[in-house]
């Protein structure tokens, strides 16, 4: 039985160690992007515009700008240019785990904080 199953298994793990998702990040840098979480059991999307060094955000019928500084191709770091409180002047980490031809997937934490969570950005223009 062993020796039937052994192969299979090879073949299988060997397979999916070689699997990356596609990361075409550079694709991502500019555009109208739409993100959607909750928060306290209510559905809230916010659409944002990130041009260069520059993101702006709208949430709950309120626009927001933020700085953009990429690392690499496929994390950048965001900062609120205008904080309005202590939690607001922490810059937020963003990392690009991968694409499709209209969105990515993306892990992110406030820096210097373990926590990270995940989304889903969808281009929409």
């Amino acid at each position: 039985m062993i020796q039937k199953t052994l192969p299979i298994l090879t073949a299988l793990v060997l397979m999916t160690s070689c699997y990356e998702p596609e990361r075409k990040c550079t694709d991502f840098k500019d555009g109208k992007f739409a993100f959607t979480t909750t928060i306290e059991d209510e559905e809230k999307t916010t659409i944002f515009l990130r041009k260069g060094d520059l993101e702006v955000d709208y949430f709950d019928g309120k626009a927001d700008s933020s700085s953009v500084r990429w690392i690499n191709d496929c994390e950048y770091v965001v900062k609120k240019l205008n904080p309005k409180n202590k939690s607001e002047e922490k810059s937020v980490h963003m990392k690009i785990l991968s694409t499709t031809a209209d969105s990515y997937i993306f892990e992110y934490n406030i820096v210097g904080e373990a926590k990270h969570d995940r989304g889903t950005a969808i281009r929409t223009k």
